[in-house]
């Protein structure tokens, strides 16, 4: 029994949209650590005072995001990167490395990489969330199959190795 104090258990599916909506503000939090030179820690407490649940254009809100999922993938992605960024080269094409892509795609690789070696969440569930968010990111669709294949052949290895 739940008291008008008391919030309401989320459903199934409001946890899954909460999931998700953390996936996109990780790499967009590693986008702009990166392109502004701001600290994790800086960055994290921006998103979640300022953008988690907030208010934008005509009334729209923002969806809630799961903070702790959030900080954990940009955490890992900061404590890991090297180890990402090598996975991430090694998935590339040679005349490709991690440095010449979008950084838009190496932010969501990051943030991917992050999920893959440091969480319990399966391979395929991360790969499909960050394809899902490559295509907030890139509505025309060509980038999701680049990035399926790029995430596929990183958890492939990312099982294969120890963190």
């Amino acid at each position: 029994m739940t008291t008008p104090d008391m919030p309401q258990p989320l459903s199934g599916n409001q946890k899954r949209k909460m999931k998700s909506a953390s996936r996109l503000y990780a790499v967009q939090a590693l986008y702009q650590m990166e392109a502004a030179g701001q600290t994790v820690e800086r960055v994290q407490n921006e998103f979640i005072d300022h953008r988690f649940g907030a208010e934008i254009d005509d009334g729209v809100e923002m969806i809630e995001g799961d903070i702790t999922l959030f900080g954990k993938i940009t955490a890992s992605a900061v404590n890991y990167q090297a180890r990402i960024d090598q996975m991430t080269d090694r998935a590339l094409v040679a005349k490709w490395p991690i440095a010449r892509i979008d950084p838009t795609l190496r932010a969501l690789f990051r943030a991917a990489g992050a999920e893959l070696v440091d969480s319990d969440t399966p391979p395929r569930v991360i790969i499909a969330e960050y394809v899902e968010v490559t295509q907030a990111f890139f509505p025309e669709g060509r980038e999701s199959k680049f990035v399926n294949a790029v995430l596929d052949h990183m958890a492939r290895e990312a099982r294969s190795e120890a963190f």
